[in-house]
């Protein structure tokens, strides 16, 4: 095990450890999920037959996975057609840099940016800052969270780990609110911050939720309006979209459009949802002079050439595995260190990011499948979960010690007589010795009985 490997790995299990036991991040994370779950269940009250909506969803996508190059060169050539510019960008490295261009050519001071995951992956806002650019959140969420200096915890909830009285006490802090402030105190506030922040920015920066091919156009789903305003005001408007968000066609949206809703937040639809097909023409008076569209690939072929494992580009980001996961439902999102946390993040990172630094993650998972069963397209969370073990183990990322006790185990499980080998007290002491470091430090171990069932069985029907 290399450094780096190690060091993540510890470090993932000492958060694991603290978050876990922390009773009041537990207390809050389980009343926030829980008004998430409720809420999913009257959601999905909208469809008839929500299994064949599933079906059809996950056959659209994985479809247009297994065609992705045929509907992204159609969503360019349909997208450049309408005024848009198309970046490919191989890495994060080349996507940053070539926003980074567009800002210094523009003369850009400032920047605005609606909620996007996409942006968290390049890690756009520290390029853009240490380059002399303001950079804003105006997600409500994410602005907390850049305000807190943390990183989004949940794929759509960027702050689901805080309270509403943790939330009033930042800003009380930062802003000398009262302590005591309610949720409309705040959100007012925040408003009346960010209206200037809009009308005052050069480039409006979002992510995609779907890439529509047949019409080369963006869709944004949002709850807050802030994104219209990300691309309304500023001259400029940037989509940074990772290349598997493509669907066919426009008429997709309408099974799409209500599936994300309802397993993402539970609504039937979301409140604000916008098409955009480049910038604005020469008859109209709202828009950016320039829109760009940068298709990010950043190790996603990786995913793509792997036939069993690229399912999960499927994932529309509704998060709802994450919430119905029993470890994510524990730990909480930042324990992961990765941008895309839970079930999911659990799939994809050690591919994004490196099988040897992140691959420790697929083991992050009690296997119990309810994020399969929750996946709206549904990929098979669990069993790519074990393939990512898989091929940790066959690439030799695991430590030695282990292998050998996993030989050892095999050894001894493969034949019933040696099973029975030793007495009593050997067996327990080797339980004791196999599994006993870790499961004691929280409970008691369970001593092996003194005879197994097969010798039980053996003298009762000798």
């Amino acid at each position: 095990m290399n450094g780096k490997m190690g060091e993540l790995k510890s470090k993932f299990l000492s958060d694991s450890n603290r978050m876990g036991f922390d009773k009041t991040h537990r207390a809050i994370l389980k009343y926030n999920i829980g008004k998430y779950q409720e809420a999913v269940v009257a959601g999905l009250k909208q469809f008839s037959k929500p299994e064949l909506a599933k079906k059809r969803a996950a056959h659209l996508k994985y479809k247009t996975i297994n065609e992705l190059e045929k509907y992204l060169i159609e969503f360019e050539s349909n997208f450049i057609q309408r005024g848009g510019k198309v970046i490919w960008a191989q890495d994060a490295t080349h996507a940053v840099r070539e926003i980074l261009q567009i800002a210094e050519r523009n003369n850009i001071k400032s920047v605005v940016k609606s909620k996007s995951m996409t942006t968290e992956e390049i890690g756009i806002n520290d390029v853009l800052e240490g380059a002399g650019i303001q950079v804003t959140e105006t997600d409500l969420g994410e602005y907390v969270a850049q305000l807190s200096g943390e990183k989004p915890y949940h794929i759509v909830t960027p702050i689901m780990q805080k309270s509403k009285e943790n939330v009033a006490e930042l800003f009380c802090n930062l802003f000398d609110l009262d302590k005591n402030s309610s949720p409309e105190i705040i959100t007012d506030f925040v408003r009346k911050q960010l209206r200037e922040r809009f009308t005052g920015a050069g480039i409006g920066i979002s992510g995609a939720n779907f890439l529509i091919a047949d019409t080369g156009s963006v869709a944004l789903t949002e709850n807050e309006g802030n994104g219209m305003m990300s691309f309304s005001f500023p001259q400029t408007h940037i989509v940074i979209a990772g290349i598997e968000k493509l669907i066919p066609s426009l008429t997709d949206l309408s099974l799409f459009w209500p599936m994300l809703a309802s397993y993402g937040t539970g609504q039937n639809m979301t409140v604000y949802n916008s098409i955009l097909s480049g910038p604005k023409r020469n008859n109209e008076t709202d828009g950016p002079r320039e829109m760009y569209v940068v298709l990010l690939n950043n190790r996603r072929t990786e995913i793509l050439k792997n036939e069993r494992q690229r399912v999960a580009l499927s994932c529309i980001r509704c998060g709802a595995c994450l919430n119905i996961c029993p470890v994510y439902r524990t730990i909480g999102g930042h324990a992961y260190q990765t941008v895309y946390s839970g079930p999911i993040g659990s799939v994809i990172s050690p591919h994004l990011k490196g099988m040897a630094e992140y691959g420790h993650l697929s083991f992050a998972s009690t296997l119990c499948g309810a994020c399969t069963e929750a996946c709206p397209v549904l990929i098979p969370l669990h069993m790519l979960l074990l393939l990512n073990r898989n091929e940790m183990v066959s690439s030799g990322f695991v430590q030695k010690n282990e292998k050998r006790m996993m030989k050892v185990m095999k050894w001894a499980l493969l034949k019933r007589k040696r099973m029975n080998m030793g007495n009593y007290r050997l067996r327990n002491y080797a339980l004791n010795r196999m599994a006993g470091n870790n499961w004691k430090k929280r409970r008691d171990l369970p001593r092996p009985a003194i005879q197994s069932f097969n010798l039980l069985w053996k003298e009762n029907h000798s």
